[in-house]
Parts: C-alpha cells; structure tokens; sequence
C-alpha cells in the first residue's frame, strides 16, 4: 500500500510541477517544448514497461499498462502535430511550368 500512495504522490508532485513550467512557456515555444516532451514520454513507456513486466500485484500491472497506454498515445500525438507544423514551414516546389 506504502508503494501505490508513493507512486500516487510522484505523480500529482509531476502533474503540478509540469502544469506550472508549461503554462509559463511562451506562445512560440510551444512546438520545440512538444519535441522534448516526446522524448520524456519515450523514457515514460521505459519505466512503465519495467512496471509492467516486474512480477507484482494486478494493480502494478495494471498501471504499468495504463502507462503504456497513455505515454504511447501523447509520443503519437506529440510527433504528429510536430510534423505538421514541420510541414508549414516547408517550402512549395517553385518551379514554372
């Protein structure tokens, strides 16, 4: 019980601390800071894959899954919406027909 109220604590301290430096992030800095936050999300589903294959209890698995699950999803949608604003800023084909 001591580990899940540990692991419980962690991660409202990193929900708080994590809302408090991203709301301070100007504008124009959203979409670098959406690349690192990928990497960190990368090095998220290590650690949840180490929970999950650790021999524990079904509630350790369980959240091991869910953060697989959920860290997948923000790498995902984090490298899509960083490839699309990419592609903004690439260049049209300028040649004449």
């Amino acid at each position: 019980m001591t580990d899940i109220l540990l692991m419980i604590g962690v991660f409202v301290a990193a929900f708080v601390v994590g809302y408090l430096l991203i709301s301070r992030v100007p504008q124009r800095l959203h979409t670098p800071l959406m690349s690192m936050t990928n990497a960190i999300s990368a090095v998220t589903i290590i650690g949840a894959l180490l929970l999950f294959a650790a021999a524990g209890d079904a509630v350790g698995r369980t959240l091991g899954a869910l953060a697989v699950a959920l860290a997948t999803f923000n790498l995902v949608g984090g490298f899509a919406i960083t490839h699309r604003m990419l592609k903004m800023f690439k260049g049209r084909d300028r040649r004449c027909s």
